[in-house]
């Protein structure tokens, strides 16, 4: 198996853009503030904009194909004739395989627990005036601590990608014998 560029096109732009949505669900994050009832003595908290839990949970669907996709062409460390001998390939192929699912997993538990911690709203917290409540919402910087392992898993993926190529293929793979075959002689004309 030799190196695709279209496979590493759609690793790169998976990552990207679940990286592009993890940035915005940061910047999005649902803010609260406390609100009187104007039926009863009770409080309640009243939230701003739940953009942040579909930013989120888009990163986290994108982020999945794309180590999906990954795993699927290289079929995921288990097969292939360069795996079986020890080289460093096979070697820098083990690593990589493994720091790109640690990061993947990482980058997947923030942004779902991020987008579920999001989407939770505190309702009636208690009567007015009794004690001090506060409302729910999600801490700062836990999209962006998985738009930075989003990072981790795309170097890890393109990596991973890139020695599991070279480790199965022995390195560099020469093509022969390929093309239209419009610059070949017949050997006919070939002899005077």
């Amino acid at each position: 198996m030799a190196i695709s560029v279209p496979i590493l096109a759609i690793i790169f732009a998976l990552h990207l853009i679940a990286f592009v949505f993890a940035v915005g669900a940061e910047r999005r994050r649902s803010f609260a503030e406390v609100v009187p009832d104007q039926y009863d003595e009770r409080t309640y908290c009243l939230y701003s904009t739940d953009a942040s839990t579909v930013y989120g949970l888009s990163a986290f669907g994108l982020l999945l194909l794309s180590q999906v996709v990954v795993n699927v062409v290289t079929r995921c460390l288990c097969f292939g004739k360069g795996l079986v001998s020890a080289t460093s390939s096979t070697t820098c192929a083990i690593f990589f395989f493994v720091f790109s699912w640690l990061s993947f997993l990482g980058a997947e538990a923030c942004l779902l627990a991020g987008s579920a911690k999001n989407a939770y709203h505190t309702k009636y917290r208690g009567i007015f005036g009794g004690e001090d409540i506060s409302c729910a919402t999600l801490r700062k910087g836990v999209f962006a601590a998985g738009a930075a392992l989003t990072l981790l898993s795309l170097v890890g993926s393109v990596f991973y990608y890139w020695a599991h190529s070279r480790a199965d293929t022995g390195g560099w793979q020469k093509h022969r014998n390929e093309g239209v075959g419009m610059t070949e002689q017949p050997p006919e004309f070939g002899k005077v």
